[in-house]
Parts: structure tokens; C-alpha cells; sequence
């Protein structure tokens, strides 16, 4: 007597989603019995893109192209849908072209400086009426007396550094850096004095070279301008990184 075997497969399936707006990938569970319509509308918490907007691949779990999922009455178990297999999700809402997140194509509402200035419910007069920020009188002296202050210090900071000496770069949230004092003093591109370093390694952000003009004369990133007070000279040799060794 021949033995009957009969197979049974899974009421749902395990499947990797990817999609057009998102580089990552992520597992999800569906039953078998819903229709393509039905998957899309589920899909649409997982993806973030409208189930009307939606064209799905299905690909193989060694992700292999199969075939298009385009029959929205079809059940989703009508196709070859295998667990790990991936069906890849198109959207064509628009944000795959980046129509809502080109604020180029975007009307902007313009108003002249004189016309905004006699707005009385203008986030400007609001802030004239409770003395915020740059029109609170109080604010704005303790501001400039602060800032002149600390130009001071960076001024008088400068009195032990010149040019050739050797350095340490101390920066708040930055690693401390080692380098060669190469410029003293003022520049183009931010008032108040700077000091040009030159990074015993490539720690920097430019060659000494910023907006055009030439400051001093290094290997592109290893070149930076400091605040004085973050700067200290003294004898801090460059370290032997075992260049020449074998």
C-alpha cells in the first residue's frame, strides 16, 4: 500500500521588508490568507508610505528577483511568498523624488523689512514688548561686557605665543592636540585674535588656507585657528609614531 503524504504549510509567513524610503530592512509575521490589498494596508505602519502608493517585489530569500506583487485581490499565499523570502516596497507617493522635502518647490511667503517691522503680531514685536534677547537693554551690555572681557583674556593670552614655538590645543568637547605654533593674530574670516596651529597629525580642518587666504603653510588637515586662552606653549616634542621602523 502506497503511503499518502500530505503537506500542510504555515497559516502565515516571516518575511524581510525593504523599501524605497529606508536602507533598513525588518522582519514582520503575515498570514497567509490576506489579500495583496489587505498586506498593503498593513504595510503602511511598517513602511510609512500610502497602501494606494505602493508597488511590491517579491524576491527570493537569496534575494532573487521572482515577480511583482500587482494583484490586489490575489492572496498573499497565492504567491510564492517562503519565509526570509523579501518583497521590496516602491513607493510612488512622491517623497521618493523628494517632492515633500524640497523646500525649493516650495511658495515662500515674503515680507519687506519695513512691512514686518510694523507688524504688531510679529515674533519681533513680541519680544520688543517682553525685552528678549537683543532688546533687553540689560541683557545686551552683560553680553558685550562678557565678550569684550574674554577678548581681553585671549589678548593678554597672546603675550607667550609666537610664532615657532611648540604647542598644546585644549578645546572644550575636543581631544587635546599637539602641533606648532604658525601664525599670531588677526583674520579675515572672524574678528578677534586667532592662532594658526599646525597639528603634529592630521587632526585639523584645513592648510592653513581659509575662504581663499593663506594664513600659513601645511599639509591639507592639519591646519587650525584657536582661541589664545586654548592654546599653551612650551616643550611638548613631537611623538615618534615609528614611521621610519621596518
Amino acid at each position: 500500500m502506497e503511503e499518502c503524504v500530505t503537506v500542510v504549510s504555515s497559516p502565515t509567513v516571516s518575511v524581510r521588508l525593504t523599501s524605497t524610503l529606508s536602507s533598513f530592512e525588518v522582519n514582520r509575521r503575515f498570514n497567509r490568507g490576506i489579500t495583496i490589498a489587505e498586506f498593503k494596508s498593513k504595510l503602511e505602519l511598517v513602511i510609512g508610505c500610502p497602501a494606494a502608493s505602493m508597488d511590491l517585489q517579491l524576491f527570493s530569500t537569496s534575494d532573487k528577483f521572482l515577480q511583482s506583487l500587482d494583484d490586489n485581490d490575489t492572496l498573499l499565499g497565492s504567491y510564492p511568498v517562503d519565509d526570509d523570502c523579501r518583497i521590496h516596497v516602491i513607493d510612488r507617493s512622491g517623497s521618493l523624488t523628494g517632492a515633500f522635502s524640497d523646500l525649493s518647490k516650495v511658495e515662500k511667503y515674503e515680507i519687506s523689512e519695513d512691512a514686518y517691522e510694523k507688524r504688531a503680531d510679529s515674533l519681533r514685536n513680541l519680544k520688543k514688548n517682553m525685552k528678549l534677547g537683543r532688546f533687553n537693554e540689560e541683557y545686551v551690555a552683560m553680553r558685550e561686557e562678557t565678550l569684550a572681557q574674554k577678548e581681553a583674556e585671549n589678548k593678554a593670552a597672546l603675550a607667550s605665543i609666537t610664532v615657532g614655538k611648540r604647542c598644546q590645543v585644549q578645546v572644550v568637547g575636543q581631544p587635546t592636540k599637539i602641533g606648532t605654533v604658525m601664525f599670531v593674530g588677526m583674520t579675515d574670516f572672524k574678528p578677534g585674535y586667532w592662532v594658526g596651529v599646525k597639528y603634529d597629525e592630521p587632526l585639523g580642518k584645513n592648510d592653513g588656507c581659509v575662504n581663499g587666504k593663506r594664513y600659513f603653510e601645511c599639509e591639507p588637515k592639519y591646519g587650525a585657528f584657536v582661541k589664545p586662552m586654548s592654546v599653551t606653549v612650551g616643550d611638548f616634542p613631537e611623538e615618534d609614531y615609528g614611521l621610519d621602523e621596518m
